[in-house]
């Protein structure tokens, strides 16, 4: 069994503002794994808590620092290569605010951001792994079950009834489709539309015939004032006679002969235009009913075919008309031709969902085969972090595919296994999720777990820190603790603790050098980190713990 490797990628900056006893804290974190640690209520579980709201957890007014409007958490985060920024900003009145690379965005956003980005492990709801979605997912990868033939089978079934609905499913509703088909055909055949430009034709036809009288008397007006005595003619004609012959004007002269020659043929034409002219009352009103009948089937026909993001922004043409009615005679042979075509798209959909269904069960094959391998190997995990009696079960149940798969535990013996949701206590969930992790590696990149050393201690915490430090190895890794044996294989180490400032208590965190570290440890091993023999202690914890993770 394998899986994918995570996403690259780490949250490089923690910033809090007034969010509880937090007045300022801001936090540098590097790759691998970071303990965070203190004495108990010095604000370890609240760095946490502002972790989970920059990824989307619910905002609670009460958490603003007293006297403060607002909190405010930023976290710097690099996934794949490219940095992100949230932000979040819980108001003492009023709704909470979420920013993601400064700019605004919903809490929902923030989330589906955080999603990507870090998986907490404690009580905490936002846990990828208590969802079933993502359970599922899990087993596949676990698995390598090949969803590929299963999907387009799906796909393919999908676009057999796509077909089908395209065809007209409801008898009468074809039968009412057809029947105004065939109207509408009925009439374009009638109307006989066969040239896309017969408007502006009629147009210019009609301006003839409904001003016949008119045209006429112009063009005969326009002949006798070219060509009559005293006219256009006339006049040029006495100027060429009174330049020619001058050397000065000969250009002229010829320029004006052939005006006189251009006049002459304008006045034959517009004359042999005005007699051809003449009134018919008849192919007039013919013209007339004709583009009406055009107009009615732009108005009904021709916006059918515009396009729906053109539509409302021009009339209908001719154009129109006649792709309407191509696209009205290839949908009535369709709807005619239905049975034809139905009984051969349901061959094909007959056999589509038996390929469909021979997916899903090789599907549900591969997962119920993968379950129980899945859960021994989070057992055995389990089993070396203090919980020796922890069962462990991969469910995978209803039809084929066995799409409902969930992760169910029984921490103790003589408990009924329930859902991850369900366990009740904080260090359980804690330690499944670690040994869950430890399996199944693709998660996001950045891992929290707080209270994962919950009722544990001596070899049991050596176990915990060994796995969290392997799981370092690919993933950012925080954890919350109070055992010196976990915070030992950290890669870097940060105390929270509080102090005060005149009448205010204010927590503050600090990431520990070498020699901080080991007082740090000894504090945590006996409460005297004063003492040689515990500082030696502490010493010697750090270089195990080092040299077990072969840095």
């Amino acid at each position: 069994m394998s899986e994918r490797s995570a996403a690259r990628g780490q949250l490089l900056e923690l910033a809090v503002t007034d969010l509880g006893v937090i007045d300022q804290i801001r936090l540098v974190f590097g790759p691998g794994m970071t303990a965070l640690t203190g004495e108990t209520g010095a604000g370890k579980t609240l760095l946490v808590g502002a972790i989970e709201l920059l990824v989307g957890g619910r905002a609670d007014p009460t958490l603003v620092r007293p006297g403060a409007a607002e909190a405010v958490i930023e976290g710097r985060f690099e996934l794949d290569g490219e940095e992100i920024v949230l932000t979040r900003v819980i108001a003492s009145e009023g709704r909470s605010r979420a920013y993601v690379n400064g700019r605004m965005a919903t809490v929902a956003a923030l989330a589906e951001h955080g999603t990507a980005l870090v998986d907490l492990h404690g009580q905490h709801a936002h846990q990828s792994l208590l969802s079933a979605a993502v359970q599922r997912e899990a087993l596949d990868r676990f698995g390598d079950v090949d969803l590929g033939p299963l999907r387009r089978a799906h796909a393919e079934v999908r676009r057999l009834d796509d077909q089908l609905a395209a065809l007209g499913g409801d008898a009468g509703a074809r039968a009412r489709e057809i029947d105004l088909l065939r109207f509408q055909l009925t009439e374009l055949d009638a109307a006989a539309v066969g040239d896309p430009d017969e408007d502006a034709r009629l147009d210019a036809e009609e301006d003839r015939l409904a001003d016949a009288v008119a045209h006429r008397a112009a063009a005969l007006s326009t002949a006798e004032s070219l060509t009559g005595d005293g006219g256009a003619l006339d006049a040029v004609a006495a100027t060429i006679a009174a330049l020619d012959g001058r050397q000065p004007f000969a250009d002229a002269v010829i320029r004006l002969r052939s005006v006189s020659a251009e006049l002459g043929d304008v006045a034959g034409e517009v004359r042999a235009t005005g007699e051809g002219i003449e009134e018919d009352p008849g192919r007039l009103e013919s013209l007339r009913g004709r583009r009406q009948l055009l107009s009615e089937l732009r108005r009904k026909y021709g916006t059918a075919a515009i396009d729906s993001a053109t539509a409302g922004t021009r009339a209908g043409t001719l154009a129109d008309v006649l792709a309407y009615q191509a696209d009205a005679a290839a949908r009535l042979e369709l709807l005619e031709q239905h049975d034809e075509r139905a009984a051969a798209i349901d061959r094909d959909r007959a056999a589509a969902v038996d390929a469909e269904h021979r997916a899903a069960a090789k599907v549900a094959a591969q997962r119920r085969a993968a379950a129980p391998e899945l859960a021994a190997a989070v057992v055995r995990h389990l089993h070396e972090l203090a919980m020796p009696k922890a069962r462990l079960e991969v469910v995978v149940e209803g039809r084929d595919p066995g799409d409902d798969v969930r992760f169910l535990l029984a921490a103790n013996p003589g408990t009924p296994p329930l859902p991850l949701a369900k366990v009740a206590s904080g260090g359980e969930l804690a330690r499944a999720m670690l040994a869950l992790r430890l399996v199944l590696t693709a998660a996001p990149p950045t891992l929290v777990f707080d209270e994962v050393d919950a009722g544990i201690g001596g070899e049991a915490a050596l176990v915990v820190g060994r796995a969290l430090a392997a799981l370092g190895a690919d993933h950012q890794v925080l954890v919350v603790t109070h055992l010196p044996q976990v915070a030992a294989f950290a890669d870097a180490q940060v105390n929270v603790a509080k102090e005060q400032r005149g009448a205010t208590t204010v927590a503050r965190a600090v990431t520990l050098g070498a020699d901080e570290r080991v007082v740090e440890l000894s504090r945590m091993l006996s409460g005297t980190p004063e003492s040689e023999r515990v500082r030696e202690a502490a010493s010697e914890l750090l270089t195990v713990a080092s040299r077990e993770r072969g840095r």
